[in-house]
């Protein structure tokens, strides 16, 4: 297959496990040629330290013919305008997450490929690392019976510290733990369990500022705005019949994150969506938990996966697996469980998804097409 090349817009902290991936992991499907950033300077650092021949204005990087995927990895309310404008030069995109910050600017995005045949993907990818995808493969051969239930929770400390270049982005929809750290966990609830069809759930904020501890950080002794829910639960119901609760947090300190899958005959312990491997566990009806190693591959760091498939995809002409109506499923949800806490009652969602491939077993190193 030939190299896909690709052009990345944003070239903040994020983006360097991107580069890093995308010029050594996957350097066989895709080429970076370019990257831009509103701090030339910036950009002009990202291409130095990856061997990237082009530092591009963002209008540049979406006329250049050569460059068929956008990486999107600006901050979350610059999405979906971005996304837009990649769609309209002709570019398949590939966004961070969130997808969007409403329904109606994802379904935009999402139309408006789909009049110019193009492929939308989203963050996260770790779904498609060794972890998640044994998982899926445990459940769909049977280990654990029925699945029935499910809890996840991911319980993160807040942003006192001050020290990410754009923390005030963590204070703001977007940089919420649903519409930050969610993402990972609900997209791993559906790629392992099928869509959602309802959702309830309460979201709400101990605090309406914080004040910057950190004396390294710029603005230490500032009191900053929060301006989301900061401690969300839910309750999700599955076409499959299972149910889920699902807890968010970013109030305290540290990092606590937990998955489990209930079975008829078998509890599944779930490694961290937020990473690619993880330790993976069975604990059967006679009492006996045993650890279950990986059937597949990519359990390092593998940021820009997504990127990879969707590459393929355009070649083979399948659908890409980190997909924008799989990103629009868990936007809705997300936007559910803030809506069934303000009205008091469930929501019924209206977008669906299906669930993702799984990545085939037995691939060669750096591929992930057979």
């Amino acid at each position: 297959m030939r190299r896909i090349k690709v052009g990345v817009i944003g070239t903040g902290v994020i983006s360097a496990i991107y580069l890093k991936n995308l010029t050594g992991m996957f350097d066989s499907i895709v080429e970076v040629k370019a990257v831009s950033d509103l701090v030339p300077e910036l950009a002009q650092k990202r291409a130095e330290e990856y061997g990237i021949p082009h530092v591009y204005t963002v209008e540049e990087l979406l006329a250049d013919p050569e460059i068929e995927i956008v990486l999107n990895l600006t901050a979350p309310s610059a999405h979906a305008a971005l996304n837009l404008q990649a769609l309209h030069a002709g570019k398949h995109v590939y966004t961070e997450k969130p997808f969007a910050l409403n329904r109606e600017d994802a379904d935009q995005v999402l139309n408006l490929a789909k009049e110019k045949n193009l492929l939308v993907g989203c963050a996260p990818d770790t779904f498609l690392g060794a972890g998640i995808q044994t998982c899926i493969k445990l459940i769909n051969d049977g280990w654990i019976g029925t699945p029935y239930s499910a809890s996840a929770t991911i319980i993160m400390g807040n942003s006192t510290s001050g020290t990410h270049p754009n923390f005030r982005n963590f204070l703001k929809l977007g940089g919420d733990p649903i519409m930050d750290m969610g993402p990972y966990y609900l997209t791993a609830l559906i790629a392992l369990l099928g869509p959602v069809n309802r959702v309830t759930g309460s979201a709400r904020q101990l605090h309406k500022e914080v004040v910057i501890q950190n004396p390294k950080s710029p603005a230490f002794g500032q009191s900053v705005p929060i301006e989301a829910p900061t401690n969300v639960s839910a309750v999700l119901d599955f076409d499959s019949g299972a149910v889920a609760s699902f807890t968010a947090a970013k109030e305290a300190f540290g990092y606590s994150p937990r998955m489990e899958i209930y079975g008829t005959e078998g509890i599944l312990y779930v490694p961290d969506p937020n990473f690619f491997g993880g330790t993976i566990s069975i604990q059967f009806a006679n009492g006996q938990t045993k650890e279950i190693p990986h059937s597949h591959p990519y359990a390092e760091e593998g940021r820009g996966m997504g990127v990879a498939d969707m590459a393929y995809a355009i070649q083979s002409g399948r659908k890409n697996r980190a997909s924008g109506q799989l990103a629009r499923h868990v936007l809705d949800i997300s936007l559910g469980i803030f809506e069934a806490s303000e009205q008091g009652q469930h929501i019924k969602l209206e977008s669906t998804t299906e669930k993702p491939t799984p990545i085939p077993m037995g691939l060669k190193y750096n591929t992930l097409d057979m």
